[in-house]
Order: C-alpha cells, then structure tokens, then sequence
C-alpha cells in the first residue's frame, strides 16, 4: 500500500473535529474503540506509530501516545515488544459474535407470550428531530437558550469534586437523597401550599413511573378509576394496565366536573391546577367540593400537579393537597417541566404507610434514581438557581403566549382558545369542519409541528377538530410566520 493510500485510509477511519463537544483525545479513543469493535483495524497488523499517527490526522503526537496507552491498559489494544501496538482480536469477536439477535434468529412467536400490549396503545407521539424544524409548537420541550447549561455544569462538578465526590456511587437502596428530600420540602412544595416531612416524600424517574408504582400497588381489575376526559393519555393507558374499569369524567369551563357522577369511583385522577391537557385552573370552591365528594364517596384522588411552577403571576397556585385534611389525595410533582425533562425526576408526596410501600416497590424496579443526578439537583436547589430559571421561564412564557394569542387572532380567527394563566400550552378547538390529524400533517410539510388532540380522548371516535399548539421550545420570532402558515392550512380544509 502506497504512503498516500495509507494516509487517505486513516483519515476516513478517524473524523476529528476541533469544534466538537468533545476533545480531540476523547474522539481518537471512542473511534478507535469503535473500528476495533467492528474489525476494520486487522488484528496481525501494528497500527501506526504514535508520530506516524499523529502526522497522518494532524493531532500533538502526545495525544496519541496517551490513548494508545490507555486502550492497551484497558485490552482493547495488545502492545508487543518492539513491533508496536495491534487490535486485540478477541474485542473484535465478542462484538461480532453478539451482532445476531438470538430471539429473532430462533424465530420465537412473541404475540403468544406476551401478557401485556402497551404498545398497541393510543399514545402521544412526537416528531423526534423537531429541533430541526422552523415552527415547532410541540409540548414538553425546553428552549435550551433558556436553560442556564453553566449554572448546571458547575452543580454537576461540584458533586464531582469535593469531601462528597463518589458519595453519590454508593448503592443508596432504598434511600433517597436527603439533601434533595430537603431542598423538594423547603422550597418547592411550600410555594404550593404542601407541607411534609421527609418519610413522607418519595422520588421517582418522573411523574410517569410515580403513576405506574401507584397503579401497580393499588389497583387491580375491580378498581374504577375516573379520569378527565379528555385527559392525560399516559395516566389512561398506565392505569388500563390494571383494570379496564376506567370511567371517562366530563369537564366544564372550570375543569373536572364534581357530580354525583363520581359516584363508586376508588380513585379519581385530576389536574387541577392545568387541566391537561385543557389548561383550565379548577377554582378553589370546586376543589373544596371534590375534597367534600372524596369523603362523602370513599375515593382516593390522585392529584398530577404536572406544570406547577409556570404560573404568568409569578406565584403558583396552592395544589388540592394543600386543602386536603383527611389524607385523601395523593400528590405527584415534577421537576422536569421546569428544569428539564430528560432529567426525568418527579416525586409523590402520601401518607407515610403508602410512601413506605412505593419506596419498597421502587426498589424492586430500579433501586432509586440515579444519585448523581439527585445530588446535582440538590445542589442546583440550594445554590438559587432553580428560582431564577423559574423566573426566566415564567416570562418567557408569558412573552410567548402573548405572541401565540395574537398571531392566532390575526392569522386564524376561526381557531379557539381559552386564556391561559400559566403553563406552556394551549388548547385549540378548530370548526366542525377541521381534521387536526390531517391539518398536522399538511403543516409538518410547511416546517410547523402541531399535536393533534384526539389521542387525549377516551372515545373510539373521538373528536378531530382539537390540537395542542405548545410554545415553550419555539422562538419568539418564529410564531407569528408559523401560524400565518398555519392558519392558510385551516382555510385549505374550509368547505
């Protein structure tokens, strides 16, 4: 092989990137990592030397004379006496030898083992590069030029570092962080009015597992639960997994309907603080009158106070709980809305007897979340900077909605909404005419992404003509000339 051809080889096995997140050490490594793993590095071949290498790829000979060392302390390089360093085959073997999915070449009829189908659920679904479209009005994503990356960055190393560094690798059990125990008890729940102690708190990978523990230890097929409707489609399909006795309750202009119509419910799922996926606030004389119903009926509530920290005023409202004297509602909280959702922290707030017990079911799935991450958070808490992202999220948000309500009076008078207060979200009601599952599609053609509303129903058939516009992730800017396309998009369909 000539010099030249060499040289073009190993540039096209190596792609580093000075600009790149990660430094050129760190890529020369995990690549060569990758071309042993997949064989392109033959095994009865030395690799160049470190000064070749390094003049090859343009890199500080140091750089390659520290990774090589480093993969050969770890095995995936064999250094031989005077003949260099070479691939250690057996790397190569394993990853090769485990390429084939052993289920799938054995063929294996997984429909008649499977007791369970949540995928055949109706789920919300999401667009997973919408990042990279112009007119995202998608729900549940950050606009990462809000989140403070350094502040958190330095909470991250200070865990790291310090009297406390590798404190948090230890198994903790059954333990939850009690630093972050403190921070959730001081400085969150008192902002909605919820008072605990610290065996009164349990924490979880996000609001999504506190409902499925609470499902799991306690319901079973005779259970009816009331939920919204329309609702939360992960709190319907999580409890359809224990019993198919869910009961659809109604809402009015002031969220959930309090009736005798929950009548012989165990447990009644709410959001009373922004309907989802509706945004309504319930006002206090209602929440009063479902605590009053909860005692008079013998159920449970389970409270979802999902977006609790995005209220335009600047002071969240008091949560049900906050109102609740005989024990009855259950309280489940998120950080993620606020902070961020692949962060996917939540928490449930009970009786002690019923954390003991999600603590002791926890432990049986996951130990506990990841420590690291709880001690980082603790730290963030504390050190103030959970307070001023809230603070800049609430106004732009508020900024957001302003724009959003402005741009659909102009571009789409014939869309509805309600005003919102809070949260990150509206709700849009289209004329009989409209087909939202249509109009999104039609729309992701013209770079806006929309959620059509019909999954949120419990109906076989439900209703079409509603959607979700979020606003939390999309720029400022970019509103108005996506509901401009969008509402020439509502005209199309027009009879």
């Amino acid at each position: 092989m000539t010099e030249k051809r060499r040289n073009t080889l190993w540039r096209q096995l190596f792609k580093l990137d000075a600009d790149g997140p990660l430094t050129i050490q760190a890529q020369l490594r995990a690549q060569l990592i990758a071309a042993i793993g997949d064989g392109r590095i033959p095994a009865d071949r030395p690799l160049p030397s470190s000064r070749e290498l390094a003049a090859r790829l343009g890199i500080a000979r140091n750089t390659v004379v520290i990774v090589y060392q480093q993969l050969a302390d770890d095995g995936y390089l064999l250094a031989k006496d005077r003949r260099g360093y070479y691939a250690n085959p057996d790397v190569a073997a394993q990853r090769l030898g485990a390429a084939e999915p052993p289920g799938e070449a054995a063929g294996l009829d997984w429909s008649a083992r499977l007791r369970r189908l949540p995928a055949r659920q109706r789920n919300i679904s999401k667009v997973p590069d919408w990042h990279r479209y112009e007119y995202p009005f998608i729900y549940g994503q950050i606009d990462p030029t809000l989140f403070p990356a350094s502040e958190w960055r330095a909470c991250c190393q200070q865990v790291l570092a310090g009297a406390e560094a590798l404190d948090w690798a230890q198994d903790q059990f059954m333990r939850d962080d009690p630093q972050l125990l403190e921070q959730i008890r001081e400085k969150v729940l008192p902002l909605r009015g919820v008072w605990a102690r610290a065996d009164e708190i349990v924490l979880t990978i996000g609001a999504q597992q506190a409902l499925y523990l609470l499902a799991d230890l306690l319901m079973d097929g005779t259970s009816e639960v009331g939920i919204e409707n329309p609702g939360y489609p992960d709190a319907r399909n999580i409890f359809a997994l224990r019993t198919q006795r869910l009961r659809p309750l109604p809402l009015d202009d002031h969220g959930l309907r309090v009736d005798a119509g929950l009548a012989g419910c165990h447990f009644v799922y709410a959001t009373p603080s922004h309907q989802s996926p509706t945004t309504v606030t319930m006002p206090v004389e209602r929440r009063l009158e479902l605590l009053r119903r909860a005692e008079l009926d013998d159920f449970l509530i389970i409270e979802d106070d999902y977006e609790n920290e995005t209220s335009f005023s600047g002071l969240p409202n008091p949560a049900l709980k906050s109102l609740d004297r005989s024990g009855r509602v259950i309280y489940v909280g998120s950080l993620s809305k606020s902070l961020a959702p692949g962060l996917r922290l939540g928490y449930v707030v009970a009786p002690r007897p019923l954390i003991e017990e999600l603590r002791a079911l926890r432990r049986l799935m996951i130990r506990h979340p990841t420590a690291f991450i709880q001690r980082s958070i603790a730290r963030f808490l504390a050190l103030g900077h959970f307070d001023t992202l809230n603070r800049r999220l609430v106004a732009a948000h508020r900024e957001r909605a302003a724009a959003l309500a402005e741009s659909l009076a102009r571009h789409a008078p014939t869309l509805r909404h309600r005003p919102v207060s809070g949260g990150s979200s509206f709700w849009i009601e289209g004329p009989e005419w409209l087909d939202a599952r249509r109009l999104a599609d039609e729309a992701l053609r013209e770079q806006v992404l929309i959620e059509p509303g019909d999954v949120h129903y419990f109906e076989e058939s439900p209703p079409r003509r509603y959607f979700r516009l979020g606003f939390s992730s999309i720029r400022p800017a970019a509103i108005g000339e996506g509901i401009r396309r969008l509402g020439a998009l509502v005209e199309r369909q027009r009879p």
